[in-house]
């Protein structure tokens, strides 16, 4: 898992949000080391009117600007691993929208894994599963 959120200060577009789909996807996959088939990304566009950096509306600059923020379990990353996803993403965003403003944001959230899970069971859940799966295995 995990989940990743990506807001653009642009005109709506479903060929810009699947690319920005898969970019996300195959970093979290290829950086953080996350399994494809339980990422999820969420991208959505807001209007560059209402917008703003540094009091001024993306509207006004020449310039895309973005935030993405992906939720990983704590502890399952190093701080190279993290800064590798958000140097990647940044990049990748670039490569996509053109010139982006340095105000674009990664954000790499670490969430308790007693805190959050998928399919109904808690990554914590899932650890001390498989952990006790393994000793009765051994």
């Amino acid at each position: 898992m995990p989940y990743i959120r990506a807001r653009i200060a642009g005109d709506e577009s479903s060929q810009t949000a699947a690319r920005v789909a898969q970019l996300l996807t195959d970093l979290a996959v290829d950086t953080l080391g996350k399994q494809r088939d339980v990422v999820s990304v969420d991208v959505d566009f807001a209007n560059p009117a209402h917008w703003f950096v540094g009091g001024e509306s993306a509207e006004q600059w020449h310039e895309a600007t973005f935030y993405v923020e992906i939720k990983i379990t704590e502890g399952t990353n190093t701080k190279n691993d993290k800064a590798l996803f958000v140097k990647c993403t940044f990049d990748g965003m670039k490569a996509i929208l053109g010139e982006v403003s340095e105000a674009s944001y990664v954000v790499v959230q670490d969430v308790r894994p007693d805190s959050w899970g998928f399919g109904g069971l808690t990554q914590e859940y899932r650890y001390i599963a498989g952990k006790i799966s393994a000793e009765v295995g051994d």
